[in-house]
């Protein structure tokens, strides 16, 4: 059985541009596009705690407009 080193990226992982996908590069590429949904999520997520714990952004709003 021959083992690899833990280093090298599997096929899929770099075959889109060559790159590995996870790796956070500056610029419009694959990779920001799978770092701005992790964060998006991160962020939601992030809100829906806050909203559950009683501080909600949206219904204050609302409550200032008059609805």
């Amino acid at each position: 059985m021959q083992s690899r080193p833990s280093t090298d990226l599997p096929p899929v992982a770099s075959a889109y541009n060559g790159k590995d996908r996870n790796a956070f590069l500056f610029g419009w590429n694959p990779q920001a596009e799978l770092w701005n949904g992790r964060l998006a999520m991160i962020g939601f997520t992030a809100y829906l705690l806050w909203d559950l714990a009683g501080f909600s952004v949206v219904r204050d709003i609302l409550h200032l407009v008059g609805y």
